[in-house]
């Protein structure tokens, strides 16, 4: 029974690569600033274009395979830091050349981190504060605080430490992909160098938010449950949850990754041992919530707060009423749903509720069947193979113009102008031939999920079903609600492990029976 349920999560992740790989050849998911403003856009495919891109990027895909390969020979001790330090250098070249400055919610957070340090101005949680209204954020905010309170006060040492989160989750990308694959007598460094040169990962870097932070304690919790169902150690999985729970802190997408790993545990009961699993849920599910009954208990013994931060915090029917749009298939809806929790509600979370419930009825009634299903497919389509997790936003930035559609308080700008944000500006060659190449990159990558996927159900291997498990989660999850192409971003880990296992299995089937001849 459970291969066969592990079968069907194999299958239907298949059939959603399937999808995208499909739609791709059809039409082009984009997010281009200058261009179309914050919204997304899906244009009709250039096809040759694509081709002429995708081969290209296969062609060096390939290249750089075979020339890590060579590297087997040596020990992991130094090719594993050699790595990592250049992956360091590219992310501090990129930080120094593109010097973005936080905008939105990013310069958001930052200012009430500086208030809260240096006027110890706490009122944002009051009715009407921007902490009131998402108190999720405080993690962030207070993360911040601490990096300015124990370093100099500047955007570069932020982004500093972005650098060490993506390291580790880089780490943990060869470190996760070593454990699936625990009996190869090979390095495998191809998907080391492969996690360390992930554009869109270097140049989120610049993005002061909880993305970055978030990946690496959740990919760092994944690895720990993972090695944990192969171990049985105890001291595995007690890890696992203090790191689950740290990442959900940061982005509360955790859950997703928790029903993943819970799941994984009861597929391996016989292997784990019953007084063992059974444990191991306890622990995973008691210590999720540590981080946030903490802070809500702390923040009310230092009165801060009268009641929980979350009682008149905005619902997420909030985020579910922005997620049915018919213009912009679930993305931003100009602040729709803002008002509604704002001003019709005036910041009262249970009247908020009947007010997003009445708005989603209404909606679904008067859009046709038709109408929500193109809708659904339009921002399933457009949320995965946009491809660059909206990189050239919020990891480029750009000079602050906008052809058509910005919204002035999204314009972004940089601490100072260089030779790179002088070729890259607006829609310069150089940056929508960057998009595309990571475009390109990213349907290549559901190639090599879509062969690693078939080739697990013909063998009946389904070691990586805690990985199809948070990857279905996460496709579901935003199915409903509101959407951002960045809101995927957790998940790049294990795309690329994935990917490279597809890419691999390729590799050896086709060029060595093919070409080696």
């Amino acid at each position: 029974m459970v291969k066969g349920i592990q079968k069907l999560l194999y299958i239907l992740l298949a059939g959603f690569i399937g999808l995208f790989i499909a739609a791709s050849l059809f039409v082009r998911a984009e997010y281009n600033f200058y261009e179309y403003g914050d919204t997304p856009h899906l244009g009709e495919q250039q096809l040759l274009l694509f081709i002429l891109i995708t081969g290209a990027v296969l062609a060096l895909s390939i290249f750089l395979y075979k020339l890590c390969l060579k590297l087997n020979k040596y020990s992991g001790k130094i090719v594993i830091p050699a790595t990592l330090l250049f992956s360091c250098a590219l992310q501090m070249a990129i930080v120094f050349l593109f010097p973005r400055l936080p905008t939105d919610d990013s310069e958001t957070v930052l200012s009430l981190a500086m208030n809260m340090l240096y006027q110890n101005d706490y009122s944002t949680f009051q009715t009407g504060g921007y902490l009131h209204m998402f108190p999720f954020n405080f993690s962030i905010v207070l993360y911040l605080k601490t990096l300015l309170q124990w370093f100099p006060d500047n955007y570069l040492v932020i982004k500093m430490f972005n650098i060490i989160f993506t390291l580790i989750t880089t780490l943990m990308i060869y470190l996760l992909y070593k454990e699936l694959n625990s009996k190869s007598t090979e390095n495998d460094y191809g998907v080391l160098v492969f996690g360390a040169t992930y554009l869109p990962a270097l140049f989120m870097s610049n993005f002061i938010y909880n993305d970055v932070i978030a990946t690496a304690f959740l990919t760092s919790a994944l690895y720990a449950s993972v090695r944990f169902m192969r171990t049985k150690s105890m001291k595995l999985i007690i890890l696992a949850a203090i790191l689950l729970a740290m990442g959900n802190y940061f982005r509360s997408i955790g859950v997703i990754f928790l029903i993943a790993v819970l799941f994984s545990i009861i597929f391996n009961l016989r292997q784990i041992g019953v007084r063992k699993a059974i444990a191991s849920l306890i622990i995973m599910t008691a210590l999720f919530n540590a981080p946030g009954w903490t802070q809500n208990a702390v923040l009310q013994a230092t009165n801060v707060v009268d009641e929980s931060v979350n009682d008149n915090s905005a619902p997420v029917y909030m985020w579910l009423n922005m997620g049915i749009n018919l213009n912009t298939f679930g993305f931003w809806d100009s602040r729709q749903s803002y008002n509604i929790y704002q001003r019709d509600a005036h910041y009262n979370k249970a009247a908020s509720v009947e007010l997003f419930k009445e708005s989603i009825s209404r909606k679904l009634s008067e859009a046709s069947v038709g109408d929500l299903t193109v809708m659904y497919v339009k921002k399933l389509i457009w949320t995965w193979t946009e491809g660059t997790y909206q990189m050239e936003r919020y990891g480029i930035g750009n000079d602050g113009s906008v052809a058509g559609g910005g919204r002035a308080f999204n314009q972004e700008r940089y601490s100072y102008t260089t030779w790179a944000t002088d070729l890259f500006k607006a829609d310069s060659n150089y940056r929508v031939g960057l998009l595309w190449v990571i475009y390109a990159l990213s349907f290549l990558m559901y190639v090599g999920i879509f062969i690693r996927l078939l080739g697990g159900i013909k063998a009946r291997r389904y070691e990586e079903n805690t990985l199809i498990l948070v990857i279905l989660g996460f496709i579901g999850f935003y199915l409903l609600w509101e959407i951002k192409s960045r809101y995927i971003y957790p998940v790049y880990p294990l795309l690329i492990v994935l990917s490279y296992m597809g890419f691999k299995d390729g590799y050896k089937h086709i060029w060595k029976k093919y070409f080696q001849r």
